[in-house]
């Protein structure tokens, strides 16, 4: 790597930094290279001057002509000239009417002579008689020295507002990496919070066994000397891998945090451009910073969008800029040397499909998986985003972290926002459980919409609504019915949420096709009631579809197919390129077997149960929406509740 780097207050790369120490503001460039400037362009408007007066005059040569003096006294004796200008022998007039010029081309009224030193005329006489006006201003008015000054820096100007123009633009283009025409405006640290320090592990709750593996690296920061003479190295990048809004970037954060070293975050994405070679010069600079302020964390955010697998094809544009990009990420890497200090973490939703050379030892040696928190985890992350909430006394954190399982600490932290947003607008000094629900509901079915809705087809509604709580009560080990309403949410006409008492990590075939005959509730109950299928069951159908293709294709539940996985995860994408067509059948087959019994068996149950089902159509007809409790009651079933340990 070369060893010129970017100084402290050099433009800035499109980086983001946290806690690096302030460096006091270096003088500017010496003044022997603005001088130098200077009188490059004085020299260059001096010599644009000089050309712009000889073309300027040269064009006014040819505005007035110069006509011989026989001519002029011709025009005189005829009573054409109307005035004229004199200074010693030289004569300037204007004509009443133009004259074709006998000496040149064309036709002239202003004009320019020479009074011979021998002529003996009379011409003030002459010029009298015929009423000739003698001026005391010239005839032909000459620009003087500043508007010639003007007319010729004008180019100059034009070309300088042209040049700084293309500049920004292309500065605008190139980022930070030092290209042709100029940088960015100088960096500056990542301001905090009024009243707020650093993000520590303090901040992060409910990822407990991610925390402890990135204990070491901290402790590496803090203690590196212990780490050295044990002649042990620390792994120079830890890759964060898991859903989208886990708390990766805040791990990061809270590690540097933690630690108290620089912190320098940036989107793999700010690096890309269409320039090839940008993208490879700002990670140059990145790093380069990070080793001067060392010891101190790179944070790259999605570096997927660098790091996919390189392909052994050719690419055009952006794609040789990602590559080279990849390379010298792979490159400055591989030139630490373990006792640098610089750790780099990563973070990517899509761990199986970067490149094996980012993830080989040496590179990314530690890759931590950051799941979705458990239980207790919820119920920790609530209370960190609702530490600067006021909250009633009847608000029961425990409850709401039960009844929100697979939710992220960023789906958490937008829950207590909204009931917070719920509160404001109810005009309450604090937030109560009922906010709190409220905003759950709107969160996970979306908010309500005045739809008003034909009579006809809001019964047809809590019929199909009613069919999907009703099979999900009578469904052994299906998930719990927590709430019923035909209100139309989002984009449905109404919504029945069941979620689970405690959270699943291995799901049975008998728990999924419970799962599938309680989304095909909602036709069943529209088929037994009215004889009809609507387009209401698009969703339902779907997540049919999906479940039941992870059985047949994916989980080994289908005797006819296999204990194979026929398809990927992202089996819709690559549907028809993973397995034979022998199998690809055979999956379809047996997804129709699947659906098929499934489906008669929720009718088969519906009407068996019939009057239950009228008896929840007609309390949601008349309520609209029923609680847990209610909608059991009314059903007349017994509700087991099965509570989970605590975690």
């Amino acid at each position: 790597m070369s060893d010129a780097t970017p100084p402290r207050n050099a433009p800035e790369p499109p980086w983001r930094t946290e806690g690096t120490p302030e460096e006091p503001p270096k003088p500017p460039p010496g003044g022997r290279r603005m001088r130098g400037g200077w009188w490059s362009l004085v020299v260059a408007a001096l010599v644009v001057y000089l050309v712009t007066n000889l073309v300027l005059s040269f064009l006014d040569e040819g505005d007035e002509p110069t006509i011989s003096y026989t001519e002029f006294s011709r025009q005189v004796d005829a009573g054409n000239v109307s005035k004229i200008y004199s200074k010693g022998d030289a004569i300037q007039g204007q004509l009443r009417k133009a004259r074709d010029n006998p000496e040149g081309d064309g036709t002239y009224t202003k004009f320019q002579t020479q009074r011979p030193a021998f002529a003996d005329d009379r011409l003030w006489e002459d010029l009298t008689r015929h009423d000739v006006t003698v001026t005391a201003e010239p005839v032909v008015q000459q620009r003087g020295f500043l508007a010639n000054l003007l007319i010729s820096l004008a180019p100059m100007l034009l070309l300088i507002v042209l040049w700084i123009l293309i500049a920004r633009r292309m500065r605008g283009a190139m980022g930070g990496a030092g290209g042709m025409l100029g940088r960015k405006a100088p960096p500056k640290p990542v301001e905090l919070e009024p009243g707020r320090g650093r993000t520590t592990f303090a901040d992060v709750a409910g990822i407990d066994e991610v925390e402890g593996e990135l204990n070491d690296v901290v402790d590496f920061l803090q203690n590196p000397d212990a780490y050295r003479r044990m002649g042990a190295k620390m792994p120079r990048g830890v890759l964060l891998s898991g859903p989208p809004g886990t708390g990766k970037t805040l791990l990061a954060r809270a590690v540097a945090g933690e630690a108290g070293v620089p912190f320098f975050s940036a989107s793999a994405s700010e690096f890309i451009e269409m320039i090839v070679g940008v993208g490879a010069s700002r990670v140059r600079e990145l790093f380069a910073e990070a080793r001067k302020t060392a010891p101190s964390i790179i944070f790259i955010d999605e570096i997927d969008t660098i790091g996919r697998a390189r392909g052994g094809g050719s690419g055009m544009g952006g794609h040789d800029e990602r590559e080279q990009t990849l390379n010298q990420i792979l490159t400055e890497m591989d030139g630490f040397s373990g006792a640098e200090g610089v750790i780099v973490i990563a973070a990517t939703n899509r761990a199986d499909i970067l490149d094996p050379a980012l993830t080989r030892p040496g590179r990314f040696d530690r890759v931590v998986s950051v799941s979705p928190p458990d239980r207790g985890g919820r119920e920790a992350i609530l209370r960190i985003h609702t530490r600067d909430i006021p909250l009633a006394p009847d608000v029961d954190l425990r409850q709401v972290a039960r009844t929100t399982p697979g939710m992220t600490g960023a789906e958490l932290a937008n829950l207590a926002n909204e009931a917070a947003l719920l509160a404001v607008k109810r005009k309450q000094r604090q937030v109560t459980q009922t906010d709190l629900s409220d905003a759950l509901e709107k969160v996970q079915l979306g908010a309500e919409r005045a739809l008003v809705m034909p009579e006809e087809e809001r019964r047809r509604t809590a019929y199909h609504e009613s069919g999907h709580a009703l099979l999900g009560m009578l469904q052994p080990g299906a998930d719990p019915v927590r709430k019923i309403t035909i209100v139309p949410r989002g984009r449905a006409l109404g919504v029945t949420l069941s979620t689970p008492d405690s959270d699943k990590y291995a799901y049975t075939e008998d728990y999924l096709r419970g799962r599938i005959i309680g989304a095909l509730g909602g036709m069943a109950a529209e088929h037994v009631v009215y004889g009809v299928i609507t387009t209401g069951s698009e969703n339902d159908l779907e997540q049919v579809t999906r479940i039941a293709r992870g059985m047949v294709a994916r989980w080994g539940m289908s005797e006819r197919v296999g204990r194979l996985s026929a398809l990927p995860g992202d089996g819709q994408q690559t549907y028809g390129l993973a397995a034979a067509p022998q199998t690809l059948d055979a999956i379809d087959g047996e997804m129709r077997r699947v659906v098929d019994e499934c489906y008669e068996e929720a009718c088969r149950k519906l009407r068996d149960h019939r009057g239950r089902l009228d008896a929840l159509a007609q309390a949601l007809l008349a309520d609209e929406t029923l609680e847990e409790a209610d909608a059991y009651r009314i059903a007349g079933i017994t509700r087991l509740r099965k509570e989970a340990p605590e975690a």
